[in-house]
C-alpha cells in the first residue's frame, strides 16, 4: 500500500497548482456576491421612471404614468383622447420595449390638472 501511496502523491505533486487553481475557483464561484435578487424588478421600475420622462417630454401628453410589467405596458396620460398623441405613444412605447402594438394600452387620465 505504501507503494500505491507513494505514486498517488507523486501524480498529485505534477497537478499541484492546477489543482490548488480548481479549488480557488471553485470557492470563488461559491461565495456570494451580495447581488439583489430583485434586480429584475428595478430594472423595470427604471425602465418606467425614464419611459415616463421620455413621453412627458411629447407635446400634448401631459401627466403621464407608466407600467410596464412581461405582458405589456400601460400608459395613463391626460393627452390619450387625441389620436395623434396615442399614435406617438404607441410608436415610443413599442420602440422603447419592443412589445407591438397589440401589447401596449394607452388610456385617458381622469386626474385634475391632465
Amino acid at each position: 500500500m505504501s507503494e500505491k501511496a507513494a505514486k498517488l502523491k507523486e501524480r498529485i505533486g505534477k497537478y499541484k497548482y492546477p489543482l490548488i487553481v480548481l479549488l480557488f475557483g471553485l470557492l470563488l464561484l461559491m461565495m456570494p456576491t451580495g447581488e439583489n435578487k430583485n434586480e429584475g424588478e428595478n430594472e423595470t421600475i427604471s425602465d418606467e421612471a425614464r419611459l415616463e420622462e421620455l413621453l412627458g417630454g411629447v407635446e400634448g401628453v401631459g401627466d403621464v404614468d407608466v407600467l410596464i410589467s412581461e405582458r405589456g405596458a400601460v400608459v395613463v396620460c391626460g393627452g390619450a383622447d387625441n389620436a395623434e398623441v396615442r399614435l406617438k405613444i404607441m410608436r415610443a412605447v413599442s420602440a422603447f420595449t419592443g412589445f407591438t402594438s397589440d401589447r401596449i394600452e394607452i388610456l385617458k387620465s381622469v386626474r385634475s390638472g391632465a
